[in-house]
């Protein structure tokens, strides 16, 4: 651990301890500190004799109630401010190496992904890849985030504090008084209460993503252009319009997305969108006031064009009186007034007073643009060039609508929708609920444009009537076709069935005549998406990953014979079973042709704060997901993986078949749902205020289809087993068998060494001694054996394929930091089965006291756990 990263820990640590001590007592601190050196103890001594387990588990055991929960917050605390200090940490690093460069670009950045694009296909035809580059990050609810909203705040001003320390002014007085308010703030931490008292709403979700645009996204967006313009072009182009093209897009399902969520409602939906609408109007009326106030440039230096005269008339004749104001007050500063004006049609369009309200974010967009030329007419490039050129790029990358909504609902919903229209039936509650929703895309369409929602996603389409649905419905629910809102309707593909039949399915779909009418629209452009989740917990993740690959090169090759611009949406979630991990990595193990210059993703729960909360953060993750999807289209890589793809396809055949038989031996055993909920605390997690949505689809979990994918994948990890992410591997590893053939693989196909490395990283934040006392809650020892060995052969394997010792050796660094952390994440997972065992063998109606503090103890443990794994979901 780098010694500055150390020193933060530690200060963190001992602050902690102080607050500790002060709130319950020196006996408080010293059972935490006991439990602590247990646990560490026997992380590093367990099968070599001394401290074992055991003894840390009956110190668990022999605490009280009250005392049980405060370790459990003292833990969780630790994590909270551990995580900080691992992300300031990245923060510094990251600043210090951009201090330190001088010139030369980072192999994983966009100007080096650029200049290697060019020197493969020529100048020309990478900048024509530049031009159409997209990424596009959307943002869901599934409930991964385990801290409330007050315990973020919390960590952030920490974090601003322990950020203060690294300045070299801060001394003496001033670093006491920074000590003095950091433990000021970690008090408040330990006191406010870690766990919601209810579920969020849709609507609290929606308002918790607006802080990441507040505190991020809208003032970072633009800086991410500048800095990216400048690294492809050098120093000295300032005063030059910029080359690089706001390809940053946000898409967002959070209150829209209804599938299997009935507190999302076309209200909700509605609501969400004035929600975000309200926040970027006032952002965008903010950034335009400021720039206003600043433009004091003066008419006889800077004349104003004849088109900025006449765009101030316009101006005036809105509002005379308004307009006579700012004259007043910007004597001689032509191009002052009209951003003034400009600021205050924006406030009308937020306010909706129709007279001076924009009609939509072109309008806007093309009033800038003409104080912009007139500047550089005048000779004001910089001026031009300057900050307004980033208000021009706040425009075009979020419009008046900020992220677009993207509606998302289950197939057979519409159908059984449309079943009661045809029957002729007064239609329900659903029915109506479902006409509903376009209504309110219309609604939202007419408020910020069409780009404010146009997305509609079918969850497991499994026909092209699925696609045809939507657009009937929609055209029902308004009327007539005239009158229906515009729709790009996105089939998900999920299951592995599903994929294998994605394009027949498409191709299908081509003959509908509103897919015909909507291509020839859009420039014969589609969305397509492929969920992660549900086919993994179908098949398995190999066999899901290899299904995933499969479908991805033919939708790639459907695409090119069928003339259609395809954009492949990538349904990943945080956790290695739902297809975490490097995005960027991910993006250049994909088959030739999938990405072409279009990288979407889903971006959920912790994964959101952790990559979008600070901006540093953020512009590096933009950055590497924007150079590896300029990157993905040069001929090199797209070689790489079709020769490798090719070369091991009798391997990938080995691996599919091995690795499904072997999940299927697992997970279609008889009563292996039941086992499962009894072996995780699956259930258990349902109570967890995470999220709106529901954790199941029926009240009991007896199958596998019964459970969500996340609950699935968050009950594995809070168990410590992973299974969602490496079970299978093992046996398909070994029924290779050719140790140089795996070893070739790895060193030679991206897709296999990402899959590997993933697995590498999900085995090593298992602890085979703490998930044996989970698998030992249940009474099926075959199941349970089953996990024990898969999980043996799977690591013994993986070792074996990297040409490594043990997990991780070849990544000391990440090795030393799973190996810091699992010990304490050791002593919430022990207090975890210490309230798992008793909850399940006492009576809630008879000892309703008593439940309620092992309930509490449960949940708190969950929390931690998560803070202390991350990537859970």
């Amino acid at each position: 651990m780098p010694e500055v990263l150390r020193a933060d820990i530690r200060l963190l640590g001992a602050l902690l301890g102080d607050v500790l001590r002060e709130a319950g007592g020196q006996d408080l601190l010293d059972d935490v500190e006991r439990l602590r050196r247990l646990t560490i103890r026997a992380y590093a001594n367990d099968g070599q004799g001394g401290t074992r387990i055991e003894e840390a588990e009956e110190f668990v055991e022999s605490l009280s109630s009250e005392r049980a929960e405060q370790l459990a917050r003292a833990f969780t605390c630790y994590f909270h401010l551990a995580n900080l200090a691992e992300q300031f940490h990245r923060v510094r690093v990251l600043r210090e190496r951009a201090a330190e460069r001088t010139g030369e670009s980072p192999d994983d950045s966009l100007a080096a992904a650029y200049n290697q694009l060019a020197e493969e296909v020529g100048d020309g035809a990478a900048a024509k890849r530049l031009a159409g580059l997209e990424f596009r990050p959307v943002f869901t609810a599934h409930p991964t985030e385990a801290r409330r909203r007050a315990v973020a705040s919390a960590i952030k001003r920490i974090s601003a504090l322990l950020s203060e320390r690294d300045d070299p002014r801060v001394g003496g007085r001033l670093l006491s008084d920074n000590e003095r308010r950091l433990r000021e703030e970690i008090d408040l931490l330990w006191r406010t209460a870690p766990l919601r008292a209810e579920k969020p709403t849709p609507l609290d979700e929606v308002r918790t993503a607006m802080t990441i645009f507040d505190d991020t996204l809208f003032e970072s967006l633009p800086e991410v252009y500048r800095k990216l313009d400048t690294d492809l072009r050098g120093e000295g182009h300032e005063r030059e319009a910029p080359i690089m093209p706001p390809f940053v897009k946000l898409g967002s399902w959070i209150g829209a997305d209804r599938d299997g969520n009935p507190n999302v409602t076309a209200k909700i939906t509605r609501a969400a969108a004035s929600i975000a609408g309200e926040h970027v109007l006032r952002g965008l009326e903010n950034a335009a006031n400021r720039i206003g106030r600043t433009l004091t440039v003066d008419a006889g230096d800077t004349p104003p064009s004849p088109e900025l005269l006449r765009l101030w008339s316009r101006l005036s004749d809105i509002d005379a009186e308004l307009a006579e104001d700012i004259a007043g007050r910007s004597p001689n500063e032509p191009h002052r007034r009209a951003v003034l004006m400009i600021a205050e049609r924006i406030r009308a369009t937020r306010e909706r007073t129709a007279d001076a309200a924009y009609a939509d974010a072109a309008e806007l967009l093309a009033e800038l643009r003409v104080v912009q030329d007139s500047l550089r007419a005048a000779g004001d490039d910089r001026a031009a060039y300057g900050e307004l050129q980033h208000l021009i790029w706040q425009v075009q990358t979020f419009g008046f609508h900020l992220a677009e909504l993207e509606v998302r609902q289950h197939a057979k919903i519409h159908q059984r929708t449309l079943d009661a229209i045809d029957a002729g039936e007064k239609l329900g509650d659903e029915a109506t609920e479902v006409l509903d929703v376009f209504r309110a895309i219309a609604h939202i369409q007419g408020r910020y444009g069409t780009d404010g929602a146009r997305r509609y996603i079918i969850s497991f389409t499994q026909s092209p009537e699925d696609i045809a649905n939507v657009y009937r419905l929609a055209e029902v629910a308004l009327g007539s076709p005239e009158d229906a809102p515009t729709l790009d309707v996105v089939p998900l593909f999920e299951t592995f069935a599903d994929l294998r039949a994605s394009t027949d399915i498409l191709t299908a779909a081509l003959d509908i005549p509103q897919v015909k009418a909507r291509l020839a629209q859009n420039g014969r452009r589609m969305e397509i998406m492929l969920g992660y989740s549900d086919s993994s917990k179908d098949v398995g993740p190999v066999s899901a990953t290899l299904a995933l690959y499969d479908a991805q090169a033919r939708i790639a090759d459907w695409a090119e014979r069928n003339d259609i611009v395809v954009t492949q949406f990538h349904g990943r979630g945080g956790a290695l079973g739902r297809g975490g991990g490097p995005a960027n990595r991910a993006v250049l193990a994909q088959p030739p042709g999938s990405v072409d210059g279009r990288f979407k993703l889903t971006e959920q729960g912790e994964i959101i704060f952790d990559r979008y909360g600070h901006p540093t953060i953020a512009a590096r993750h933009i950055e590497q997901v924007a150079a590896a999807t300029l990157l993905a289209a040069a001929p090199s890589t797209g070689e790489r993986n079709a020769t490798a793809a090719a070369d091991f396809a009798e391997l990938a055949a080995v691996m599919d078949r091995t690795s499904r038989e072997r999940f299927y031996e697992l997970v279609q055993a008889e009563g292996f749902a039941p086992w499962f909920a009894t072996v995780t605390p699956q259930e258990e997690v349902g109570w967890l205020a995470l999220g709106s949505r529901p954790a199941r689809r029926g009240l009991s979990v007896e199958s596998l289809e019964d459970l969500r994918a996340i609950p699935w994948v968050f009950a594995w990890t809070q168990a410590r087993i992973n299974l969602t992410g490496w079970f299978g591997l093992g046996t398909a590893l070994a029924a290779v068998g050719d140790v140089d053939l795996l070893r070739q693989a790895y060193a030679r196909w991206p897709l296999f060494r990402s899959m590997i490395d993933n697995v590498e990283m999900s085995l090593a934040k298992t602890d085979a001694r703490i998930a044996e006392r989970y698998l030992a809650l249940g009474d099926r020892d075959e199941l349970a054996q089953l996990v024990r060995e898969e999980m043996a052969l799977t690591s013994e394997w993986v070792t074996k394929t990297v040409n490594a010792s043990a997990l991780l050796a070849s990544r000391p660094v990440l090795r030393r930091a799973v190996q810091l952390r699992s010990p304490y994440v050791d002593a919430l997972s022990l207090l975890q089965l210490r309230a798992l065992r008793r909850i399940r063998s006492i009576d809630p109606t008879t000892s309703p006291e008593e439940f309620e503090e092992l309930r509490r103890l449960l949940l708190l443990s969950v929390s931690g756990v998560a803070a202390g794994l991350q990537n859970t979901g």
